[in-house]
Formats: structure tokens, C-alpha cells, sequence
């Protein structure tokens, strides 16, 4: 299985608009960030994980020409705002999008896709979709076993997935014993980090260091950052052992 880093970058991304920081107008490309989100593949499926606002630009990148399916963290924009662009595979693939959510955030995809779910709308160029309700038992995509986690993003229930020795959590301040069993044994975990300072709904990099060393993964990668975190080659060198700051472009095989 391959993972590609589609983006890293919170809600704004990295240039932030207006901002005249140093993380902002660096020339390094690894402190570039698009909207966060991932892409898994394997012989036999292709998959992302959240389908932000950058969604065309990072396939148009990393030259993506098939996708069987989108799994959603949360109902956020910046997490689903691109979804209008899968209209480019029910063109080639001839078929809809499969979508595994909630069933909250279905209701926010068809309220925020009003247009692709009128029935009096019938313009051939919308957005096709296929729903697949999912919640905290484990399901599976093509041959591989997905297992929902739920974090808590402030007061916002978030799943995470983990792909047998591979885990993603993005949006998360905090993850409930019960959900941690499903995490321990991963050997590559991924793990929200927004900055150095506290924040009201995401890990500070402290708290992702310490949650990455109770889970005790080979490798944690660090994900969904803002420009407070600071300059991605600096913050890298205070990071423990087999910790790190993950980049737009970043790929790995498990």
C-alpha cells in the first residue's frame, strides 16, 4: 500500500492570503501546504482520504486517473469542499463516486451540494454520487479492512481510519481510551498537529508528540499544521526520533 500527503496544511493552507510571516513567504517547498488530505493506493483500489478545496489541484499533481472511493473525516470545508470535482472520474470511470461518511456528514454533503440532488435539476454535468453509511464498525474497501476511530475535534465527534498497520487522524484534541486500543500496534500513524501553541480543537505539537509516544508507532508523521507552527525545516530538528513534519508530496509504502 502507498500513501501520498495530498496536503498538510490546515484550513487556510500555507501561504496564508495577506500574511507577511516567514512561514508564509518561505521558498521552501516543503513549507508550502495545501488543504490536508491523503491518498491510499494498492493493486487492486485507489482512495483519499477528505476532499478539501485543493482537491483538483493535488490529483492534477500527483497525476491521479482513477479513484474508486472518498472516505470523510468530518463535514468541515476545507475537508470537503472539493467534492464537486469527482465529476471528472464519472466522465472517465463512468460511474458515481463512492463516499463513505457518517450520516451527519451526508446530510452536509447534500445540503452543501444542494444542486447534484435536485431532482428537478437536470443538467448532465453534476456531480454523481454513491453513499455508503458508515460509523464505528469496521468495513471493508476492495480487499483491505478499514477501522473508524473516533477523536473529538473540541466538541465535534472525527473519525480517523486505520488500514492495518497504517493509521490517519487528522482534527483531533483528543482520543477516548476506548478509541486508543484500536490505535496501539500501528507502525506508521499519523497525527494532527496545528502549531506550537494550545488550541481549542487540534493537538499543539506538545500534545502530538506526547499522544505519538504513548501509541508508540514506528513512525509518526505530523499533519494539518498551520503557519504557527513555524518553518518546516527548523521545527524537524526539534522533533524526537522517528518523528516528523509531514510535506505536500510526501509518499510511503507499508
Amino acid at each position: 500500500m502507498r500513501v501520498t500527503f495530498l496536503g498538510t496544511g490546515t484550513s487556510q493552507g500555507i501561504p496564508v492570503i495577506a500574511c507577511p510571516c516567514k512561514v508564509c513567504h518561505s521558498t521552501n517547498s516543503k513549507d508550502k501546504r495545501l488543504r490536508t488530505s491523503v491518498l491510499i493506493e494498492d493493486e487492486k483500489f485507489t482512495l483519499t482520504i477528505d476532499s478539501g478545496p485543493d482537491f483538483r489541484q493535488q490529483l492534477l499533481r500527483e497525476n491521479v486517473t482513477k479513484l474508486d472511493a472518498i472516505l470523510y473525516t468530518h463535514s468541515h470545508k476545507d475537508h470537503l469542499g472539493g467534492l464537486d470535482d469527482v465529476r471528472a472520474f464519472n466522465y472517465f470511470q463512468q460511474k458515481p463516486m463512492d463516499l463513505y461518511a457518517t450520516k451527519e456528514v451526508e446530510e452536509a454533503i447534500r445540503q452543501e451540494y444542494h444542486y447534484a440532488f435536485d431532482p428537478k435539476n437536470n443538467y448532465p454535468w453534476m456531480p454523481k454520487v454513491k453513499f455508503h453509511t458508515i460509523d464505528l464498525n469496521p468495513f471493508t474497501i476492495g480487499e483491505c479492512k478499514v477501522i473508524p476511530i473516533e477523536v473529538m475535534h473540541g466538541s465535534l465527534p472525527v473519525l480517523g481510519f486505520r488500514f492495518n498497520d497504517f493509521t490517519y487522524l487528522t482534527d483531533t484534541n483528543f482520543i477516548a481510551e476506548g478509541e486508543m486500543e484500536k490505535i496501539y500496534g500501528t507502525k506508521i500513524l499519523v497525527l494532527d498537529a496545528l502549531r506550537k501553541e494550545k488550541h481549542i480543537s487540534h493537538y499543539s505539537l506538545s500534545e502530538a508528540i506526547a499522544v505519538a509516544e504513548h501509541i508508540g508507532a514506528e513512525k509518526t508523521y505530523f499533519t494539518h499544521m498551520s503557519h504557527q507552527m513555524g518553518l518546516h525545516d527548523e521545527v524537524s530538528k526539534e522533533l524526537p526520533p522517528n518523528m516528523f513534519l509531514a510535506y505536500d508530496g510526501l509518499k510511503f509504502e507499508i
